[in-house]
This record gives C-alpha cells, sequence and structure tokens, in this order.
C-alpha cells in the first residue's frame, strides 16, 4: 500500500507517547525523508530544517558519509560489551581529544546529552568529595534525575528529586537581574552574585560548577568571555570544578569546534552530545581533563552504561568528524553567521518592531520577540504559536521556545538557503504581526 502522511499520523497518535506533552493535544507534523538542510513528508511538501531538529544535525540530513559508515559497522559488528576494546570507539575517542582544548586525556561514552551530565557530576562529586553542584536557573542539561535538577528552567519543578542541586543567576543583559546597564556592570554584578552564593552555600561543600558555554535552549545567550573567565577563577579560588556543557553548542555550532573557544578558558570536563555525529545514532560523553583521567586510574569510577561506546554510534563520530574536517564544515558554519546570518537577521530586526533583539555566533542564534521594544514585554504565547504554524506553512522549519525563534540551521547551510529561509520568515512576521 502507499504510505500517507495520514496513515503515518494515525500509528503514532495510536501507539506512540510523547515527551512534555498532554498527549491528547498533539498534532505531530509527518516527515518522511531528508537531505542536507531539507525534509519532506510523504505527500512531497518540502520544508527548510531551520531547527536542526532539536539543534543537532550539524551535518544536515543523510549526509551520504556517515550513512555509509553505519551501514558499514552494522555488516562488521553490530554491537558489543562497553568492557571490550572496539577499534571504531577508539578512533572516536582519539578524534575527539584531539579537537578537544589542550590537556584533556580521555573520554567515556554516553547514550546522550542528559547522561553526560549525569556522569560528569558524579565524576566532580567522586573527585572533590564533595555533593553540592552549582547551575544557572537559565539552563537545560538534560531529562534525567541529576540532570533535570541541575536544569534551571519551569521542567525541572515537577522532577526535583536529586539531591544537592543550587541555582544562581548568570549574565543576559537585555533582561538583567542586576540592575545593570552596560556589558561590564552585569558581568561584575553577576560574578559578585556567583561569589555570594558559594559563600553562603559553603565553599567546601561545592563539588563543581555546571554551566552550558552557551546556553541553547534558555535563549542563546551570549555570556562575556570576562564572565566565563571569572567563573574560572571562582571554581579554582574555592577548589571547585567547572563542567561546561557543550550538548548543544559543541561540533562547529558556533563556529568553533567548542563554543568555549570563544572565552579562552579550559573547563574540568566536558560534556558533548547532538553534534558530534548528527544525531544520526544517539551518543553523548565526558571529555575528561589529565588531572581527573589521572585520579581514576587509581580509584574506581562506580558509574557504567550497556550502550557505552555503542559500535555504531563510534562510526558515526568517526565518519562524522572526519567529514567535518575535510568538507571544512566548522568554518562554513563561522563564514554564513558572520556574513550572512547574522546580518540578515539584525536587518529583520531594524524592519520589524516585535524583534527586540538578535544575538548568536556562527549558526546558533536567536531572535526575541517583544509587544514594546520599550518596556520589553515578550510576546504573547499565542503569537508565537500562530508565527510558528504560519511558518511551517510557508515550508520552515523552526525552533521556537517561549517568545523566542531560534534559527538554527545545519552547520552546512548555503548562503542560498539562509536567503531563502529570511525571507519566510520576513513575508511571515510581517503578515502575522504586521
Amino acid at each position: 500500500m502507499a504510505i500517507t502522511n495520514e496513515y503515518v499520523k494515525g500509528l503514532d497518535r495510536e501507539y506512540v507517547f510523547h515527551s512534555w506533552s498532554t498527549q491528547g493535544l498533539l498534532n505531530p507534523l509527518v516527515i518522511a525523508g531528508g537531505e542536507g538542510c531539507t525534509v519532506w513528508d510523504y505527500d512531497g511538501k518540502r520544508y527548510l530544517d531551520f531547527s536542526s531538529q532539536l539543534v543537532n544535525t550539524n551535518l544536515g540530513h543523510q549526509h551520504p558519509a556517515v550513512i555509509a559508515a553505519i551501514q558499514e559497522q552494522a555488516a562488521t559488528l553490530a554491537t558489543i560489551a562497553p568492557a571490550t576494546a572496539n577499534l571504531m570507539r577508539g578512533e572516536a575517542a582519539k578524534r575527539i581529544i584531539e579537537q578537544a582544548p589542550k590537556g584533556f586525556k580521555k573520554v567515556f561514552f554516553t547514550n546522550g546529552g542528559a547522561d553526560a551530565n549525569e556522569n560528569a557530576i558524579r565524576m566532580a562529586r567522586i573527585f572533590t568529595g564533595r555533593d553540592k553542584v552549582l547551575s544557572s536557573y537559565r539552563s537545560y542539561h538534560g531529562n534525567t534525575g541529576s540532570a533535570i535538577v541541575a536544569t534551571g528552567d519551569p521542567r525541572r519543578v515537577p522532577n526535583e528529586y536529586a539531591r544537592g542541586h543550587v541555582h544562581f543567576f548568570t549574565p543576559y543583559l537585555y533582561r538583567s537581574e542586576f540592575s545593570a546597564q552596560t556589558e561590564l556592570e552585569e558581568t561584575e554584578r553577576a560574578l559578585r552574585h556567583l561569589r555570594r552564593v558559594i559563600e553562603s552555600e559553603g565553599s567546601n561543600s561545592i563539588a563543581a560548577i555546571l554551566l552550558e558555554s552557551l546556553p541553547g535552549t534558555a535563549g542563546i545567550l551570549m555570556p562575556s568571555a570576562s564572565y566565563i573567565q571569572g567563573v574560572r577563577q571562582l571554581a579554582d579560588e574555592f577548589g571547585i570544578l567547572l563542567i561546561l556543557d557543550e550538548v548543544m553548542s559543541g561540533f562547529g555550532r558556533t563556529g568553533k569546534w567548542f563554543a568555549l573557544e570563544h572565552y579562552g578558558v579550559v573547563p574540568d570536563l566536558i560534556t558533548f552530545a547532538k553534534g558530534v555525529n548528527s544525531g544520526y545514532v544517539p551518543v553523548g560523553g565526558v571529555v575528561i581533563s589529565e588531572r581527573l583521567s589521572a585520579y581514576f586510574d587509581t580509584h574506581f569510577f562506580p558509574g557504567g552504561l550497556t550502550y557505552s561506546g555503542h559500535p555504531l554510534a563510534m562510526a558515526s563520530i568517526v565518519a562524522a568528524i572526519d567529514a567535518m574536517r575535510k568538507e571544512r564544515v566548522v568554518e562554513n558554519a563561522l563564514d554564513i553567521g558572520i556574513n550572512c546570518l547574522g546580518p540578515r537577521l539584525r536587518e529583520l530586526q531594524k524592519r520589524h518592531s516585535v524583534i527586540g533583539q538578535v544575538r548568536g555566533a556562527g549558526v546558533f542564534w536567536a531572535m526575541e520577540f517583544v509587544e514594546d521594544r520599550e518596556t520589553r514585554a515578550p510576546l504573547a504565547a499565542g503569537k508565537m504559536q500562530l508565527l510558528k504554524s504560519k511558518l511551517i506553512e510557508r515550508g520552515l522549519l523552526p525552533f521556537v521556545v517561549e517568545n523566542r525563534i531560534h534559527v538554527v540551521p545545519p552547520c552546512i547551510v548555503s548562503a542560498e538557503e539562509v536567503e531563502a529561509g529570511i525571507a519566510i520568515l520576513d513575508e511571515v512576521i510581517e503578515a502575522v504581526l504586521g
């Protein structure tokens, strides 16, 4: 029989339970296939993917080299226990270490970003002998036990079962928590606030500070280099480990291999997932510094996963990193951000008074929508939902969070595709909001 959108949607609504949803209200978009920056449904309707799904298809859809590597590995060895030594696992770890900052030694592989953060927290607690973890209110670190409690956004609240988590405010001058008027004031006051939280919680009880290098779901917030450097200095002063979460921002998304490269800061642990293999096979991991790696040479690590370093995932990482190097994908993301995507989004801001702020780097941008530029009141949820639905109707897949549209196409996006996407955004914003 011919497969139709209606048939696939019917299967989904009858049998599939979705995340972050009230099940009876769902009307999911049907996707049949994809290539590059485009996906399509069974009726042949095509969509320009400016969401990278969940900001993970950095190489776009169906990159032939990565697909071929997965197929070859499946024919050779589809699975093997993590306690064994496997060629692809070693090659994948080697490539990640080669791209990491100097001073990193090994990689612990997980099934995704959430359990990467779980295990980084575990390592920090064991290494320091301390319990508490500090993280930002404006953050998302995953939906497993400790990761969701480390998360700052409201999804944390119904899931607060893990212990030892404390939150603080990070810089966000556009909606400052510190009554700051300049970036310098915002940075200084945010660092003073963090110092007081550390002192008030008891510095000798804090194992780690966990931060997204460049917060994604929270709004693609752009901390200054001096803020991240200041956090590193506070961590060193109080003997606290610094974990930088690169799950969304890593592997080319900001025009660098890791977003932390924008700041000149080296953390103790780096977590990753998503872009490392464009999400073709579930995988994540922790990049471990030489200091912590040496510690666990003589101390037991009480953690593990059945699918840690799964051969299919490892083959996809090897092929993805090799393709990114060969095709200069990271350089393309940087160039697109500087010369095309950034300037065109700022032009949209000038044209449409409902866009209060544009911010980002590489192919990692957000437009913040407001009812009024003077008050900066967030655009109403109903209007944002209408924007989203009309963009999809016009063939553009957006990533919409609260009063923001995150403009996050694959790192391989071309200038022509950016122009096509911007044209749709311009038309829909004008039609819906005037």
